[in-house]
């Protein structure tokens, strides 16, 4: 049976020269950075060396801003709270939107209950937000904007210049979980007025459980482990050496074939919804048509669940993944979806196809040829589907 993973977003294979650059870690180059000795030194020299590969690749004005995390959840508690709790003299207003990732909406809503005021602002059917109503939502006790710079189930990209222009105009601090686009798409923190940018490493082809926290100079933000002086006495914890090398490493493929890599993956992930269009009926495309990540296709079948339609694929030896959660035995429309205004019997049919480097056009002709039957199958027996 042919193996085909298209569940991209959720993690990636780990790139072969990013292990190769980790293994030294763990075999020669043991020694813990913070150490004054010759083994600590040798350590140390790498962990700068890596923190300057994640700083390029967003063009930070300095390796300085760069803060080393467990990965994407820990950096957006870590930035939102953070700062929120270091700007509270001067408010308490958060503005995010109703779309972001669990990491961003739970983290929001843990603060709403210590006192903070939260607006989710709405999207359109697309899925983005109107940079006009985040400008009118703005008031004289806001302190920081949360928006992701792409959207991990539909892939939609927000429009973060815009976002960042206003910002900057408002004299508010303005963070992005940009976990989902960095390394698909340009991301320059600096051109967009970004104060504080989430990466995670296992999404680019890096190790799970290293991310990092973009901080740009001057942006006030409390220390968010205390202990020792690690990470310029922000991120209290020995450094995760290995998996930072490797995440360095990782940025630093991205930064030099990354976006070229993701124009052959477009191709692929086009192929495939033109191929699912053509051999399937009542289907629907999630997200904007251009604006949305190169590597991404959320698409709902009418009538259908999501979950007997990844179950079936995944006999075939298929992964992808659903918009839709199962919670507590009942099944629920993803949130993303239910804000686009998509009805919740077709939102419930959704599935995510995210593709990466490793994918082929016999990968793609594969699924395109497994599909349609399954469909097919699970419509006739579907109690709702009316026939075509």
């Amino acid at each position: 049976m042919r193996k085909v993973y298209l569940d991209s977003n959720a993690t990636t294979q780990v790139h072969p020269e990013v292990v190769k650059a980790m293994i030294p870690f763990y075999e020669e180059i043991y020694g813990n950075p913070s150490s004054v000795h010759g083994f600590g030194r040798e350590a140390k020299k790498h962990l700068e060396k890596a923190r300057g590969q994640v700083a390029e690749l967003i063009n930070a004005a300095s390796p300085d801003e760069i803060i080393f995390t467990s990965g994407g959840t820990e950096s957006d508690n870590f930035a939102i709270k953070a700062s929120a709790y270091a700007l509270k003299g001067k408010g308490t207003h958060i503005i995010t939107s109703s779309v972001e990732h669990h990491a961003v909406l739970n983290t929001c809503k843990y603060l709403e209950k210590t006192g903070f005021r939260v607006t989710y602002l709405g999207v359109d059917e697309y899925g983005r937000i109107d940079p006009g109503e985040l400008k009118n939502s703005i008031s004289g006790d806001t302190t920081l904007i949360t928006i992701m710079s792409a959207n991990n189930e539909t892939g939609t990209i927000m429009p973060i210049s815009e976002i960042g222009k206003i910002a900057s105009e408002k004299g508010v601090v303005f963070h992005t979980d940009s976990v989902q686009s960095v390394g698909k798409v340009p991301f320059d923190v600096q051109k967009n007025g970004i104060h504080l940018a989430s990466l995670s490493a296992h999404k680019i082809y890096g190790p799970k459980g290293v991310g990092a926290l973009y901080i740009r100079k001057g942006t006030e933000i409390l220390q968010w482990q205390q202990g020792g002086h690690h990470e310029q006495g922000k991120r209290a914890g020995t450094e995760n050496v290995p998996g930072i090398a490797g995440f360095g490493k990782a940025c630093e493929l991205a930064n030099s074939q990354g976006l070229k890599e993701c124009a052959g993956i477009k191709k692929l992930r086009d192929r495939l919804h033109k191929g699912i269009e053509t051999n399937v009926k009542q289907i629907r495309l999630n997200g904007h048509p251009e604006e949305r990540l190169p590597n991404t296709a959320n698409i709902s079948f009418d009538y259908l669940e999501g979950e007997s339609i990844i179950l079936s694929l995944d006999l075939e030896g298929i992964a992808t993944s659903t918009g839709s959660a199962c919670t507590s035995g009942s099944l629920e429309p993803s949130h993303v979806l239910e804000s686009m205004g998509i009805e919740p019997l077709f939102a419930q049919g959704s599935v995510r196809f995210s593709l990466s480097i490793y994918n082929t056009e016999e990968d793609i002709d594969y699924v395109i040829e497994k599909l349609p039957p399954i469909i097919d199958r699970l419509r006739k027996m579907s109690p709702v589907y009316p026939g075509d």
